[in-house]
């Protein structure tokens, strides 16, 4: 058997293997296509190709990069949310739905060829530093990134905790990119931040979906009550801004703490009886008061579920801007050799049937966090911009409470929603 007719195989073999994994996770038998005779010939000259590139290019190349660079290719051109995860990468990607991963904290994606800030996240070493919604990044560490893979700048960004890393970015109001230089930590985000505001009020802010979320909102909610002389609190602020998401079912739980019945979320796939449905269930845990939701350009995937179930109940108050537009499902399909698929098989819907994908969350109330604009403001990103869619003074020693009022004051959108929970009973009808 000639080395040609084996590679053949060996393709047809794994295409077959893949396709049968895929349709299998769906719970379904795979059929014998239509137009398999079609595949056949593209996977012939797919092979032609492998064979020309194995024979005479420049150097030796390894069939585990090539057909890794195939896969990758082939699942990129899907839609920007798609993409092949190595070994390595799949590990890192469980880690951090765990709350834990190395790298600088910034949620990125691809616009225009280059990787682009989604949000970058609170407290993290990129977010001190000063990356913002919408950078472009040019280089990274003087690594020109235009039309390079989301996998391969994640892996050039990511490194050992305590070595730097620099980020060279252009921005609205940069005549000229500028260098960031970023030094590299582990990164532990915690998903739940929270703190009473004045009068009776709770705020708690969720920077990420991961798998404790919701178990933490109910901490938090319970503490703010402690806080609050053991008393029900006059209203509560659920700050979702630049939250990037995370996972769906902590998404559908936090939804479920403030809604007492009904539909929190649907997903559809490719086949219109694919359809999954999610309901939320009452519970002694969930929160019954006032609520006001904040978002932003940079609230995106499980931030928008929440928001979208939310403001479809009329059950809260959405304040902000417009947000990220991300209303597509990704499922993550392991492989035999450690390595992962990671593919859009759905899009999901509020429940009154309102599509985020590249539309996102309009707020009730639409506030600009900054009514003059400043120089160095990023770009808002959205997911229909996406190809392929579907001073201080330091002799002043301030106290926490004097840095909590100052950042309230500068916080526009914060304090309208403080406003509106203080007028709640002449908005909604006491």
């Amino acid at each position: 058997m000639s080395r040609r007719y084996k590679i053949i195989i060996s393709l047809v073999f794994i295409s077959i293997f893949i396709l049968g994994f895929m349709m299998g996770a769906q719970g379904k038998k795979a059929a014998v296509p239509s137009d398999s005779k079609e595949i056949y010939e593209y996977l012939k000259t797919f092979s032609d190709v492998l064979d020309i590139v194995k024979k005479n290019y420049v150097e030796e190349v390894k069939d585990k990069d090539i057909i890794y660079a195939a896969i990758k290719g082939m699942l990129e051109s899907l839609d920007p949310h798609s993409s092949f995860l190595t070994p390595e990468m799949y590990k890192e990607m469980q880690t951090e739905t765990k709350g834990e991963f190395g790298g600088v904290g910034i949620e990125i994606t691809i616009k225009d060829g280059f990787p682009t800030v989604i949000t970058p996240i609170e407290d993290t070493p990129a977010f001190k530093a000063g990356i913002k919604t919408g950078d472009n990044i040019i280089k990274i560490d003087g690594k020109l990134t235009k039309n390079m893979s989301l996998i391969d700048v994640v892996k050039l960004i990511r490194g050992q905790k305590g070595k730097p890393v620099v980020l060279t970015i252009m921005r609205e109001g940069f005549t000229t990119p500028k260098d960031f230089t970023i030094i590299r930590d582990v990164i532990v985000a915690k998903s739940v931040k929270f703190r009473m505001l004045d009068d009776e009020y709770g705020y708690i802010r969720l920077t990420q979906f991961q798998e404790k979320t919701s178990r933490d909102l109910d901490n938090a909610i319970q503490e703010l009550v402690k806080m609050n002389n053991n008393k029900p609190l006059k209203g509560l602020v659920l700050d979702l801004r630049n939250d990037p998401g995370g996972l769906l079912e902590q998404a559908v739980e936090v939804s479920d703490r403030f809604l007492k019945d009904g539909l929190i979320v649907y997903i559809e796939g490719r086949k219109k009886d694919d359809k999954m449905s999610f309901y939320a269930e009452k519970k002694k845990s969930d929160y019954e008061g006032p609520l006001v939701v904040l978002v932003n350009e940079g609230s995106a995937s499980a931030s928008e579920i929440v928001a979208g179930a939310l403001q479809d109940h009329k059950r809260a108050i959405i304040v902000g801007q417009k947000t990220f537009g991300k209303g597509s499902v990704q499922t993550i399909l392991p492989l035999g050799d450690g390595s992962a698929v990671k593919l859009t098989t759905a899009k999901y819907f509020t429940p009154k049937g309102r599509s985020i994908q590249a539309e996102g969350i309009t707020p009730d109330i639409i506030v600009d966090n900054n009514m003059v604009k400043i120089k160095e403001k990023g770009i808002p990103l959205k997911e229909k911009d996406l190809e392929r869619h579907i001073e201080v003074d330091k002799n002043h020693k301030k106290t926490e409470e004097d840095t909590k009022k100052k950042i309230d004051e500068n916080d526009l959108q914060l304090s309208m929603a403080v406003q509106i929970l203080k007028s709640w009973d002449a908005l909604r009808g006491k």
